[in-house]
């Protein structure tokens, strides 16, 4: 069911319509006659709710009107692969996102979630900046790409499974591989399963 749209939502519309790559909040916030960036980014997020817009997850201020609302969007977290607590990397304080992702494209589910790349250990795969969908489990297949954490630190590394050992594999070439015991403070959080790639485009 279409749903209606408010008078400002309207105007957002029609002035991305235009084809503004780069609008920030606050740009946008003048457009539709409010001071406040935070207005902007309710009605910005309405309009992905309601199926008319789309972000690209990699560059969220490049927005897509579509032409036709969608109703297959769903909000995934994006979490930050800074060093983890205690209690590890899924946890409510470090959602540092909520990105719109379509469940026909990527077959999303309430068991995805995604983080940030950093660094360059996992190219050519995997760049800096990608966002890496993954879904939650505690275990994956040898030679599969997985989340992990480490000593704290959450990582994305190819996981063989080696006798007593697990080797944390790089496909970086000038990295050397990681090789750490089961018992050690080691746990898989998640299997790689897409990749978004980043684009400078804009910037």
């Amino acid at each position: 069911m279409i749903q209606k749209l408010h008078p400002k939502q309207k105007i957002i519309l029609n002035v991305l319509k235009k084809g503004v790559r780069g609008m920030t909040l606050r740009d946008i916030a003048q457009e539709i006659g409010v001071n406040s960036p935070n207005t902007a980014l309710y009605h910005i997020n309405q309009l992905e709710k309601k199926g008319y817009l789309r972000r690209n997850p990699a560059y969220p201020q490049d927005y897509t009107v579509l032409k036709d609302p969608v109703e297959d969007l769903t909000y995934v977290n994006l979490y930050g692969m800074a060093q983890c607590g205690p209690n590890g990397l899924l946890v409510q304080e470090n959602v540092i996102d909520r990105i719109p992702l379509s469940t026909k494209v990527f077959g999303v589910s309430d068991q995805v979630f995604l983080v940030k790349a950093r660094g360059d250990s996992m190219e050519p795969r995997i760049f800096e900046n990608d966002l890496v969908l993954a879904v939650k489990q505690t275990q994956v297949r040898s030679g599969q790409l997985g989340i992990v954490i480490h000593n704290h630190e959450a990582k994305i590394k190819k996981i063989i499974f080696a006798g007593k050992h697990i080797v944390l594999e790089s496909l970086n070439p000038k990295y050397t591989h990681e090789v750490v015991k089961k018992d050690e403070n080691f746990h898989i959080v998640g299997e790689v399963k897409n990749i978004i790639h980043f684009t400078s485009e804009g910037n």
